[in-house]
């Protein structure tokens, strides 16, 4: 069996559900991921926001706006009368819902409620198209199978347990069409798996029924060798092995969820990035597989703060570097990039939503120099120890470029440098014709 997952883009509207229809039906059984379409899930962050300041007026007037956008969507999506009116009768349903929150106190357990509204109408939608259209579709109900731990972590058993009894109780089915990104968390509340977690949804799904293949349909046609916003002339990478890809998503390519990568990897299920506006390009193919001797991509990740702590109790001292990573567990905070000195450690996080708390932390074991506006570029590659030439290669491409920070060795498929967030572009460039090129 195959997963497919389709980006809010690939179902942003009534035509580009019907070419989603026309993709999935090819004869194979399947499952398929939808997420919420493309503006919904931030116009019902918008709406929540609007609930939180008790501002019911502005709730509403956002409300009416998505549920008018829905109707025309609607209109064009069906047409025979009978499924015009099921489909009203769902958006009214599901708007309805939405609306009940404007009446009472507004709490972040309501939000996420609120937030799983565009799963459900986007895939409550496609399998009513699909039924019009005569093809034996099935709802899997995500809110039915995945749910997350006390510490936010997919309940692997709970999923694999619950999704393969529910498959057997809707067995005969062509299609089977589940929501991304939902979830229910260890009290059973509605959840989620954070912003672009419909990826980790086909991944989970893949790995609790060890598919054949996971596809991750986009809008665009695989992943890049470079970031083509700021860099002309980048390809379509045509394969990659799991931990390119992690690095890679993890360090800012946004064609992938960062978290989607290790079920796969874990149960070895290849996983192929498609692009639904050209559905014959090969797209990137991620699996077990390492290409060897070549850099595979360059990604950036921005909003990158750095802290330098420097210490003379340092020198020649054991305890030092755990005191300093338990400040930064103590807040939750993840650590992206790290190099040491004999008196000093130098960090980068991504969330610097505790750094003043952190900083002062930091402050009983040494000084604290803070540098924001910062950006890790990624290079991904094949960089084992018996590799030659290829730092070379990425220092020349960065001479022009201040360097703040170097990290190698922690990954032989990853080299990792901060630079100031002005010279992104100019790396990027200098990259792909020094590697490239």
């Amino acid at each position: 069996m195959k997963i497919q997952k389709f980006g809010g883009t690939s179902v942003g509207s009534a035509a580009r559900m019907k070419d989603v229809a026309k993709l999935v039906l090819d004869g194979e059984v399947k499952i398929v991921v939808l997420s919420a379409m493309s503006g919904t899930t931030n116009s019902l962050v918008e709406i929540s926001n609007y609930l939180y300041k008790k501002n019911a007026d502005g709730a509403n007037e956002v409300i009416s706006k998505l549920e008018a956008k829905y109707t025309q969507h609607i209109d064009e999506l069906y047409s025979t009368q009978e499924y015009k009116d099921r489909g009203m009768e769902l958006i009214r349903e599901r708007f309805n819902y939405i609306k009940s929150f404007t009446n009472n106190v507004f709490t972040v357990f309501h939000e996420k409620e609120i937030l799983s509204q565009g799963e459900l109408i986007s895939t409550g939608m496609f399998n009513l198209y699909l039924l019009e259209c005569g093809v034996k579709s099935c709802l899997l109900p995500a809110l039915d199978y995945m749910r997350i731990d006390k510490n936010n972590e997919p309940d692997t058993a709970y999923i694999r347990e619950n999704l393969r009894a529910l498959l057997e109780k809707n067995s005969g089915y062509e299609i089977y069409i589940t929501q991304g990104y939902i979830c229910r968390n260890s009290f059973g509340e509605v959840d989620n798996l954070q912003r672009g977690g419909s990826d980790y949804t086909a991944s989970l799904i893949g790995a609790a029924l060890l598919a054949d293949e996971i596809q991750i349909w986009t809008d665009i046609d695989g992943m890049h060798n470079n970031d083509p916003r700021f860099v002309e002339g980048t390809k379509p990478v045509s394969e990659l092995s799991f931990d390119e890809a992690a690095e890679l998503a993890y360090f800012g390519a946004k064609i992938l969820h960062p978290t989607c990568v290790l079920p796969a990897k874990v149960n070895n299920i290849p996983v192929r990035l498609l692009n639904t506006m050209d559905p014959k390009a090969p797209g990137t193919l991620i699996s077990g597989h390492q290409c060897t001797n070549r850099v595979a991509a360059i990604a950036a990740k921005d909003n990158i703060t750095a802290l330098r702590i420097k210490s003379s109790r340092m020198l020649l001292a054991y305890g030092f570097m755990r005191k300093v990573f338990e400040i930064f567990e103590s807040y939750k905070t993840p650590i992206d990039m790290i190099t040491t000195s004999e008196v000093g450690v130098s960090v980068t996080i991504d969330n610097d939503r505790h750094l003043y708390d952190i900083i002062d932390d930091l402050k009983k074991y040494g000084t604290v120099e803070v540098d924001k506006d910062q950006c890790i570029i990624c290079i991904a590659g094949d960089f084992a120890a018996d590799k030659k030439g290829y730092a070379g290669k990425i220092f020349d491409a960065l001479a022009d470029v201040p360097v703040r920070m170097i990290s190698y060795g922690g990954s032989s498929h990853n080299v990792s440098v901060l630079i100031n967030a002005s010279d992104k572009v100019t790396a990027l460039r200098g990259l792909s014709a020094h590697l490239f090129n």
